[in-house]
Formats: structure tokens, sequence, C-alpha cells
């Protein structure tokens, strides 16, 4: 689905009645094939906020320092690196959380707050004019204890684009982003397992075709 499409939806369920003034907002979950900052800035106008995963290589940058007095330089609008490969530039998370979980053992949460990538003049931003946005968000690290399969579990990073989320909203998120696999196996076993993709071939003729 395309932000376009996205934003065609939340319109409709606006429209509807399904979202109202003092409602929370949308949360809209994608996974890692999305650039999910990138989707929080063209949805920015509408009350959704963004969840989804990233890769475990990315680098992102940490809110701008304040900057000095009388300093006559131009301020920076990038702090230093949050590397996600490199446990050393995480310092300390603002929330972290241990839950049982029924299937994976304990599962232990961090989220550091006001993480942005930095972005350059090129791909889907080279149509910006002036300076490039700085999009905030929060940073959520998942490790699971163990995995159903036997299988050694890898850590999941998600990025929301909330701020300044306290323990309860990391663990919403998380959740809720995991829960999302139950809903879209579900759909693939009624699309693919039932054949409800399959073409219905009505006549002889069509099936020639």
């Amino acid at each position: 689905m395309t932000a376009r499409q996205m934003r065609e939806l939340v319109e409709q369920l606006i429209e509807a009645g399904q979202w109202g003034q003092g409602d929370l907002n949308i949360l809209i979950m994608v996974d890692a094939g999305y650039d999910v900052p990138r989707l929080a800035f063209l949805l920015e106008d509408l009350p959704v906020q963004v969840l989804g995963r990233m890769r475990s290589d990315r680098v992102l940058r940490r809110a701008a320092p304040r900057r000095e007095p009388h300093t006559m330089s131009r301020p920076p609008r990038h702090g230093g690196e949050f590397v996600f490969g490199d446990p050393a530039t995480w310092g300390t998370s603002q929330a972290e959380t241990v839950t049982e979980t029924r299937l994976d053992g304990k599962a232990t949460v961090q989220a550091w707050d006001r993480l942005h990538p930095r972005l350059t003049h090129c791909s889907a931003w080279t149509a910006k004019l002036g300076a490039l946005p700085v999009i905030e968000g929060t940073v959520i690290h998942l490790r699971a204890e163990r995995l159903p399969s036997g299988a050694t579990p890898k850590p999941v990073w998600l990025w929301w684009s909330g701020t300044s989320a306290t323990a309860a909203d990391v663990d919403r998120r998380w959740q809720a982003f995991l829960r999302r696999f139950d809903i879209e196996l579900t759909f693939r076993f009624l699309n693919q397992t039932l054949g409800w993709t399959c073409p219905k071939i009505r006549t002889p003729e069509t099936a020639d075709r």
C-alpha cells in the first residue's frame, strides 16, 4: 500500500465517522519494506502515527545539542550517531520494560526518544526545497528470550513517529506490532490455502485464453 492509498483510507475512515476530534490517533503499522520516517512526514497532516520496523544496520542521529551561548557559527541540526549494530552508541534508554510472554519467554524492550535519520538531497527528497526536515521519533528495541520454533531470536528494531513515550506507550506499540502478524497470517491462509486469490474460470474459452 502506498502513502497515497493510506491517506485515502484514513480520509474514508474520518468521513465514515470512525474517527473524530478527541479520539486517539490512528496507528499505521508497516514492515521493513517502508521508509517509516518518510511515511510519517507524508502523512503528518492527518491524525495518524506511524510504527514500522527498521533494518538492523540503520544509523540514526540524536537531537541537536543545545547551542552554547555567544556561539557565532550555524547551529547544528543533528546530534551524535545512534548505530543499531553498536551498543556503545546507544547510551541510556528513556524507557525499559520486561514482559513475560507465553511463547517467547521474557521480552526485554528499550526505547530511545527523539532519534531521526539524517536526510540527504537525493532519492525521494530531491523535490524538497530548502532545509530538509528533521523527523524525530522513538526507537524501540525488542529482544525475545526464545522462539517457539527453537531458532535463535534476532532483535527487532521499531521506529514510532511519537515522542516522549512512557513505558506503557512502548509496551502498547511493540505488542500491537507483533499482533499484526497474527492478522496477516490469517489473511494469507484465506488467500493462499483456501484459494481465494485464484482466478475464477467460468467458461472453457476463458481457460484457453
